[in-house]
């Protein structure tokens, strides 16, 4: 395993970084199943495990809570809150009324007195960069937590937030946690470029694109993973993305088996390659899955590898642009277009 300094803050964090959104009911995975990767995962090398209040409406913080029970002070913890927890209106978004709710919700599951990573999950049109980085720096004053990041925010978000931090002289972001893979590489066209500016570290999800890199989707075979099973869209070879990525997929695969590596090495390889990148986050549903990702931990890609990836998939394009999740609201919204 290798480590790199998380931004600014001279936290050491591994390149691979746990992620437990499978933990519980999505991913249909036990307590004990849970326990035992996050062991296992500690064992590998890993030391930042992220995790965030919405994941099985709380489940997963209180499964992460009890696997770390007793070694709490051999992780970087990192969980996120502002996506929808209730059918009431307020609970959600980056209001101070809803995060010092949400965070004492999010400790209380986890069973810790402070996590050392807080991140917005999406950025809140409705709430001003003041109001929340006041918020967050109070919470950070008080304790309970040491850093706050931000989560799929697009490129200007994440310099009007700086501009705000400064301008009000508040605490300001360290991370930023986009989703990146082979297959969509829109941030390296704004989104990279500002964290570097900024110095912020970078946590990118979803790095085997929900599965496509996984080694397990490839012509021919019917596609049977558990994401499919409930997003099917993502995977409906009948539209044009989905045959782009699944085309991209066999010139990728090729591209492994010449160089010796698996899908998932080259996946999480071209991740953690580029020098803005702190770690890619693994999200494992089973102990298979965990070790097959622990392989790549020390996959470094040679130039010439590098290169033919760009080769298939262009530097800065999303083969699924559909699928971005830091859209403009008035991209979605045709009244925030119009007068």
């Amino acid at each position: 395993m290798q480590y790199r300094t998380l931004g600014r803050t001279g936290v050491q964090v591994s390149t691979l970084a746990l992620g437990a959104m499978n933990f519980g009911s999505l991913g249909r995975t036990t307590q004990d199943e849970a326990t035992a990767m996050v062991d296992a995962a500690i064992d590998g090398g890993i030391n930042l495990v992220d995790t965030a209040d919405m994941y099985g409406r709380g489940e997963s913080e209180e499964m992460v809570g009890k696997a770390i029970a007793g070694r709490r002070d051999d992780i970087v913890l990192a969980t996120k809150a502002g996506m929808p927890m209730g059918d009431e209106r307020n609970q959600q978004g980056s209001s101070r009324r809803w995060l010092v709710t949400a965070l004492d919700n999010s400790l209380r599951r986890l069973g810790v007195d402070h996590v050392d990573l807080y991140q917005i999950h999406r950025w809140d049109p409705r709430t001003g960069d003041e109001e929340t980085l006041s918020t967050l720096t109070d919470l950070q004053r008080a304790g309970k937590i040491r850093y706050f990041g931000c989560s799929t925010f697009p490129a200007y978000r994440i310099v009007q937030a700086e501009w705000a931090a400064r301008e009000n002289h508040l605490s300001r972001y360290v991370t930023e946690q986009p989703s990146y893979s082979i297959l969509q590489r829109g941030i390296e066209t704004h989104v990279l470029p500002v964290t570097e500016q900024y110095g912020l570290g970078v946590l990118a999800w979803s790095p085997l694109a929900s599965g496509w890199l996984s080694g397990a989707i490839r012509k021919g075979r019917e596609i049977t993973t558990s994401r499919s099973a409930f997003l099917p869209q993502r995977f409906d070879l009948t539209l044009p993305a989905n045959q782009a990525r699944l085309d991209a997929v066999e010139r990728l695969a090729a591209l492994a088996d010449e160089a010796g590596l698996t899908m998932i090495q080259l996946a999480l390889g071209f991740v953690t390659a580029h020098r803005a990148v702190t770690s890619a986050i693994i999200g494992p549903r089973t102990m298979d899955h965990l070790r097959s990702q622990l392989a790549a931990a020390d996959t470094a890609l040679s130039s010439d590898v590098l290169d033919a990836i760009d080769a298939i998939v262009a530097p800065g394009v999303d083969l699924a642009p559909d699928e971005k999740f830091d859209t403009p609201p008035a991209l979605l919204d045709p009244a925030l277009r119009r007068r």
